[in-house]
C-alpha cells in the first residue's frame, strides 16, 4: 500500500482528481475520459497510469478496451473526504459530470441499437449462454415447495432438476435399468428428496391424493393406454393440484415406432384437451410450444390443468 504522502502527492494534481471524480460514479475507457475531458490519450494515460500505482483506480477488460473505476478499498474515509471537497472547489467538476452521462448515453444507445438491429431474429441465432436448462433453473426458483410425481421419468433428468425445489420428487418408469441408473444419478448429486419407483405409468404406484404436481415429459406417447395415465395423474393429485404434459405433437413419422418403440405418433391438442376433460380436470390450457427446424420437424405440445379443490370424483 502506497504511503500516505504518496497518495496526497498524486491527489495534488487536479486534473487527476477530475479523473476520480468521474470514476466515483461510473467506469469509463480511456476514450471516454478523452472525450468528456478534452485531453490527449497520452495524458489521459500517464494519469491513468499514476492513479493506479497509488492504487487508486483499477481497470478491467471490456473487448478491446479497459474500463477504469475508483477503488476506495485503501483509505475509503480519506479519499472520500478528498473527493467530496474536490467536488466543490474544481470548477470543471459539474460540467465533467454532464458530459460523463453523455458519454454513457452513447454506449447505451450503441448496445440498444444493437438489439433494434436483431429484433425479431435473436432467438434463432445463437446467443453465448442463452439455453434453455439456464432458463429452467431460473424458473424452478418461482416454483413453490411441493410433491411432485415424474411419470414416465426415464433416467430422471427432470426429477433431478425439480428435486432442487420440490420437497419430494417421485420417479415412475417401468424399466429397473433406468430406475437404477436414477436413484445412482440422484445419490451422486446428493439428492435425498428424489424417489425412483418401479411401476406403470397407468397403474402408479403411488397413493391417492398424494401429490401436488404430476408431470409427464415425452412419456405419454409411451403408454398403451394414454387416456388411463391421465386418470391415474388426477387420481394421486391433491385437490388443487396441476398437471403438466409435454409430448408430441401428431405427426407422420411411422420410423418412430421402431426407432424409439413410440406406441402413439403424438397427439393433437383436441386429442389431450378431451383425456384430460374425461378425467375430471378443468382449466384446460394447451398449446404448442417449439417446433424442431430439422426433419421431421417434432413439434412439442403443452398441456397444463388442474384438479379443482372441490372437485369430487364421480
Amino acid at each position: 500500500m502506497p504511503s500516505i504522502i504518496k497518495t496526497l502527492r498524486v491527489l495534488a494534481d487536479p486534473n487527476r482528481l477530475r479523473i476520480l471524480l468521474l470514476l466515483r460514479n461510473e467506469e469509463l475507457s480511456v476514450a471516454e475520459l478523452q472525450e468528456i475531458l478534452a485531453m490527449g490519450q497520452s495524458t489521459i494515460s500517464t494519469h491513468l497510469a499514476q492513479l493506479r500505482q497509488a492504487e487508486l483506480v483499477e481497470d478491467r477488460r471490456a473487448g478491446k478496451n479497459s474500463l477504469y473505476k475508483l477503488r476506495l478499498e485503501a483509505d475509503p474515509d480519506l479519499l472520500e473526504g478528498l473527493l467530496t471537497q474536490a467536488k466543490e472547489e474544481i470548477l470543471e467538476s459539474a460540467p465533467d459530470q454532464l458530459a460523463m452521462r453523455r458519454v454513457v448515453k452513447k454506449r447505451q444507445d450503441k448496445m440498444r441499437s444493437f438489439f433494434d438491429s436483431v429484433a425479431g431474429r435473436l432467438g434463432k441465432d445463437y446467443v453465448p449462454g442463452k439455453s434453455w436448462k439456464g432458463v429452467a433453473e431460473a424458473f424452478l426458483h418461482l416454483m413453490p415447495p411441493m410433491i411432485i410425481a415424474d411419470l414416465g421419468a426415464g433416467e430422471g433428468a427432470f426429477a433431478l432438476l425439480l428435486a432442487q425445489r420440490a420437497t419430494q420428487v417421485i420417479a415412475v418408469d417401468n424399466s429397473a435399468k433406468m430406475i437404477e441408473f436414477g436413484r445412482e444419478e440422484a445419490l451422486r448429486h446428493g439428492l435425498k428428496n428424489v424417489e425412483y419407483r418401479l411401476g406403470d405409468m397407468e397403474e402408479v404406484p403411488i397413493d391417492t391424493e398424494a401429490v401436488d404436481l404430476v408431470f409427464f415429459s415425452q412419456s405419454l406417447h409411451h403408454a398403451l393406454h394414454p387416456d388411463r395415465a391421465v386418470q391415474e395423474a388426477w387420481r394421486i393429485l391433491k385437490p388443487g393440484g396441476r398437471i403438466i404434459l409435454l409430448d408430441l405433437v401428431k405427426h407422420r413419422f411411422e420410423e418412430a415406432r421402431e426407432l424409439y418403440l413410440d406406441e402413439w405418433l403424438g397427439f393433437s391438442e383436441t386429442d389431450l384437451d378431451t383425456m384430460l376433460q374425461k378425467a375430471g380436470f378443468h382449466n384446460i390450457q394447451t398449446s404448442i410450444v417449439h417446433k424442431e427446424p430439422e426433419a421431421p420437424n417434432f413439434q412439442t405440445l403443452l398441456a397444463v390443468a388442474d384438479k379443482e379443490v372441490a372437485d369430487i370424483r364421480r
